[in-house]
């Protein structure tokens, strides 16, 4: 057994005793995407998405997921979900084994799994009216039992997913091209919610939506989880709405998940080099704070051929200061635990300090800085 399926052995096992099970895990989740070439179109190499994720979200929290743009992390929502087929590794829903059910039971595991898309314009259909869009889950899902299947059912519960996202029910009838981009994601949110979930990958839901309005969904989304009792995956791109929005949050790199820990705990004390050059880059609202940026080097590596060792040593700002040791290059960091429940994938996790960060963003040339104000 690996490092990481020992300690989430270890971890579920704690979590069964206490006040949170785990809801949903991921061991040595993966995902690679083949690279055709040649005249034949045979394989040539993969794209390493997801690379060995081992993961654990706790039955009714909010766990963030932030990273880099083609990090992988919207390729892992998607593979949980099994709109994505796993490379290999395993995906487990309250013990049962997502990734081996097929028929009726993956039918019935997709009513517990639900997704919000990013884009609230190009994931509803424009040439069906809104009830069929929200319904047309209903309808896949129905049976005598439910009556989804009767139109009079499944227009009622419509209504009341309507009603509970903040619409009208009267706008059942209209098409997509009517709505603004937030009630168009609020349609998308009741169409997540309408099969009664306990699990919802929020992908990014947010970003494409003006500032005003993603403190409303947010809001929204917030209020819906306490209502239904639902478990989220937050993926984004924007700290400060993690920050504001999530429990716990993990820090993903090149297709690997390089820090896990409570939102307080990471923003106040990250310790992976990676996470820190993260949160350096979130602008502080006050004119009277001097800010240094820590700007890593070079461009992301590519997933289709990923460094040896730490995938994050060729741009690794404490591994410069250490001296470049061999291990880096070398030797794959195993995500570890460092204290109460604080993980992190670095050989040198440790020597994270604040005064380490403090002057290696000092020996840079590209400083952030806020004119003071009296």
């Amino acid at each position: 057994m690996t490092d990481a399926s020992s300690r989430l052995a270890e971890t579920s096992a704690a979590a069964a005793t206490g006040a949170r099970p785990v809801l949903l895990e991921t061991l040595n989740l993966k995902k690679y995407f083949p690279i055709m070439g040649g005249l034949l179109r045979h394989q040539v190499g993969s794209v390493y998405a997801v690379d060995d994720v081992s993961l654990q979200i706790y039955k009714g929290e909010t766990f963030g997921l932030v990273g880099e743009s083609g990090c992988g992390k919207t390729t892992f929502g998607r593979t949980i979900l099994r709109l994505e087929k796993a490379t290999g590794g395993s995906v487990s829903m309250d013990g049962q084994d997502v990734l081996a059910l097929h028929g009726d039971a993956l039918k019935r595991m997709r009513r517990r799994m639900q997704v919000i898309f990013q884009d609230p314009y190009g994931s509803l259909n424009p040439r069906m009216p809104i009830s069929d869009i929200i319904g047309e889950g209903l309808l896949a899902q129905g049976d005598k039992a439910n009556g989804w299947r009767k139109r009079s059912i499944r227009d009622q519960r419509v209504g009341d997913y309507l009603e509970a996202v903040g619409l009208r029910r009267d706008y059942s009838r209209r098409y997509p091209h009517e709505f603004s981009g937030g009630q168009r994601q609020r349609i998308g949110i009741a169409r997540a919610l309408a099969l009664g979930p306990e699990f919802v990958v929020c992908d990014e839901p947010v970003s494409a939506l003006d500032v005003s309005i993603q403190s409303q969904i947010l809001n929204l989304l917030s209020d819906l989880r306490a209502e239904f009792n639902l478990t989220y995956l937050f993926i984004a791109h924007n700290l400060s709405v993690v920050q504001y929005f999530c429990e716990r949050i993990g820090v993903m790199y090149l297709g690997k998940i390089v820090e896990v820990a409570a939102t307080d705990v990471l923003y106040a004390t990250p310790q992976h080099p990676y996470s820190v050059a993260l949160l350096s880059a979130i602008p502080v609202p006050d004119p009277r704070v001097r800010t240094k940026r820590l700007v890593l080097k070079g461009d992301v590596p590519s997933p289709a051929n990923p460094p040896s060792g730490c995938r994050f040593h060729t741009r690794c700002w404490l591994r410069e200061r250490l001296g470049n040791p061999a291990e880096c290059s070398t030797t794959e960091p195993p995500l570890r635990e460092l204290a109460g429940g604080h993980l992190a994938a670095c050989h040198f996790a440790e020597q994270v300090t604040a005064q380490a960060v403090q002057e290696a963003a000092a020996t840079q040339s590209v400083i952030e800085t806020a004119v003071d104000v009296d």
